[in-house]
């Protein structure tokens, strides 16, 4: 299999934590992609039409795209890695993975937003928004979500990819401030194998 990827993305690095954590991770060879919103390359399209990243193509040459959908597959390649449940905690789970991918989703636009768009027409209103995205998911997964972190590791493994992302290109946003149970709880997280294999290099 191959798969499309640059390792700043969270997106990336979330199907490369599930590489790691199925077991599959020598069943795939990674091939770098640069993509933005303003330029998709000329490889990543053939595979997949939005020119996004991660998009896995499969053995027998078939392409699959959009993290969730990579990562359930590589669930279903390896179920004893038990990255989602069985049973009906699943629509909990994935709900709280779309919280997760939401904050990605915020994260990555705003840092699209201040490398791509001329400084004197960075829209900081805008910006102000996806933070307060953001920081309402964080207050959020405090509230509700820290048991379904213990009972399904995969989620802890993806929001500690999403909350060292912010540290990359937001780290002026100090998401700690305001958020010290998360905090911890990362704190005594972030060393799990899979995150230290994947962490990308500065």
């Amino acid at each position: 299999m191959i798969l499309y990827s640059n390792s700043p993305s969270p997106f990336v690095r979330k199907v490369l934590i599930a590489l790691h954590e199925t077991g599959l991770q020598d069943r795939v060879e990674l091939q770098t992609a640069a993509v933005s919103p303003l330029n998709s390359g000329d490889i990543v399209p053939s595979a997949n039409p939005l020119g996004k990243i991660p998009c896995l193509v499969r053995d027998d040459g078939k392409p699959i795209y959009d993290s969730r959908v990579i990562t359930k597959y590589l669930a279903s390649l390896a179920p004893q890695a038990k990255l989602y449940p069985l049973d009906d905690t699943i629509w909990d789970v994935v709900t709280l993975e779309a919280t997760i991918d939401g904050i990605m989703d915020a994260a990555v636009s705003m840092a699209y937003e201040k490398r791509l768009r001329p400084a004197e027409l960075v829209f900081e209103d805008w910006l102000d928004g996806q933070w307060a995205k953001i920081d309402r998911a964080l207050s959020h997964i405090e509230m509700k979500w820290m048991p379904t972190l213990s009972e399904t590791p995969f989620m802890g493994l993806i929001l500690v990819a999403a909350l060292e992302y912010i540290d990359l290109r937001h780290d002026d946003r100090k998401w700690r401030d305001g958020h010290s149970m998360l905090a911890d709880w990362h704190a005594a997280n972030k060393d799990a194998p899979s995150l230290v294999a994947t962490r990308p290099q500065p």
